[in-house]
C-alpha cells in the first residue's frame, strides 16, 4: 500500500510538471493573432510573464528583467513574452506603457483572459516557463531579486 501511495504521488507530481500549454489565440499590440502553439513550437525556452498595467509588482518584475534581458538572451537564447491580462477597461493602457518602458519583449494580450483561466492563474505577476511545448516551471509573485532566481531556473532548463 505504501509503495502504491508513493507511485501515485510521483505520478501526480510528474503530471503537474509536464502540463502542456493549451492552444489559445492571443493578440499582438498591432492586432495580429498569435496562438500559444506558435509560441511553444520551439526548442528554445520561452518565459511567459503574465502581468497587468495596474499591477505594480508586475511592472517592477518586467523592468528588472529588462535590465538583464540582453545578457539572458546571449547566455541561454531565452525569449520573454509579456502577456497582458488587462480587461477591456484598462487594455488601452498597455501599448503606451510598453512604449514608454521600452521593453524589448514580445507583448501579447490575453483579451478575454482565456489563457490565464486555462492555466488557473489567480495571482499576478505569474511566470510560466515553456520548453518543447510543455510547462516546466511556474511561479507567482515578485520581490526584488526574484529575477536572479528566475535566471537560475532558466539556466537549469536551458541545458
Amino acid at each position: 500500500m505504501k509503495n502504491f501511495l508513493l507511485l501515485f504521488l510521483f505520478l501526480f507530481v510528474w503530471n503537474i510538471n509536464a502540463q502542456e500549454l493549451p492552444n489559445i489565440t492571443l493578440k499582438s499590440l498591432d492586432g495580429k493573432s498569435v496562438t500559444t502553439q506558435e509560441i511553444s513550437n520551439s526548442e528554445n525556452l520561452k518565459v511567459l510573464s503574465f502581468w497587468a498595467t495596474w499591477c505594480v509588482p508586475c511592472i517592477n518584475e518586467l523592468d528588472a528583467i529588462s535590465e538583464v534581458y540582453e545578457k539572458w538572451q546571449d547566455e541561454t537564447n531565452v525569449e520573454i513574452i509579456a502577456i497582458s491580462t488587462d480587461d477591456s477597461r484598462t487594455r488601452q493602457r498597455v501599448k503606451p506603457l510598453v512604449n514608454g518602458k521600452g521593453w524589448d519583449y514580445q507583448v501579447l494580450i490575453d483579451e478575454n483572459q482565456d489563457l490565464k483561466r486555462a492555466l488557473n492563474i489567480t495571482t499576478l505577476p505569474h511566470v510560466v516557463i515553456i520548453k518543447n511545448g510543455e510547462i516546466v516551471y511556474r511561479h507567482s509573485g515578485y520581490t526584488p531579486g526574484g529575477e536572479d532566481e528566475l535566471f537560475d531556473v532558466i539556466l537549469e532548463h536551458s541545458k
